[in-house]
């Protein structure tokens, strides 16, 4: 199968830093004895989605989902889709695998991996019917903005691996990277604004609030939306 070449997407640069976070006594537990229920391992080949889940069915997948509270709602809402998500920090990959055991949720999985790296290996191509990125980090500082995920080159690695028709949903609370999304976005050929060329959209009602968001809105933070649909 073909993969999209390592050189789109400069690899030295990582649009994360891993931080240790604190681990309680249960999400260590949650990664020694859940992760080999819901976990998926990387591996430079293609996944097997069927085959991991048991079933043919719409697949979604979120980039960084932080402490997976809108992922595990997204899953349980939608029992008709699988559902990956993809994070590197340990916390919030043992308060997700806590959850999905709670909740029994079949439909989840998780990679704690890069998340270019997943793509670039391990999602089939146009694979995908949905992919999430929510309050990915702004890097707000002039000099770091080369480590923002929103780029051309991810943006057009995404849509290699969206069916057509297939949605990007993204959501940024930092209004300069808000408007550098935007013009990136819009200026994928592959993909096309759904709200309209250099639209917002308005905020989705599947879209779970997290305590995340919740906590900007006390703050007075705004939030900008988007959809992109992928032409082909």
């Amino acid at each position: 199968m073909d993969k999209p070449s390592h050189t789109q997407y400069p690899r030295a640069i990582r649009s994360f830093v891993t931080r240790a976070g604190r681990m309680t006594d249960a999400q260590e537990r949650a990664l020694s004895q859940l992760w080999p229920k819901y976990g998926v391992a990387f591996e430079a080949l293609p996944l097997d989605f069927d085959a991991l889940f048991g079933r043919t069915a719409p697949r979604v997948v979120e980039i960084g989902f932080g402490n997976g509270e809108h992922l595990a709602a997204l899953a349980a809402s939608h029992p008709e889709r699988d559902h990956i998500g993809i994070e590197v920090h340990r916390p919030g990959v043992g308060r997700l695998l806590l959850a999905i055991e709670e909740r029994g949720l079949t439909n989840l999985r998780i990679v704690s991996h890069d998340a270019v790296q997943v793509f670039e290996e391990q999602i089939p191509r146009h694979s995908l019917d949905e992919v999430l990125i929510l309050f990915p980090d702004p890097w707000p500082k002039k000099r770091h903005h080369k480590r923002r995920l929103i780029q051309a080159p991810f943006v057009a690695l995404l849509a290699q691996h969206l069916k057509p028709g297939g949605l990007v949903r993204l959501a940024t609370d930092w209004q300069p990277y808000a408007v550098q999304m935007l013009e990136v976005l819009d200026g994928a050929p592959a993909l096309e604004n759904v709200a309209g060329a250099a639209r917002f959209m308005a905020r989705p009602p599947e879209r779970a609030r997290t305590r995340f968001e919740a906590r900007g809105e006390r703050l007075g933070h705004a939030v900008w939306d988007m959809t992109y649909r992928c032409l082909g």
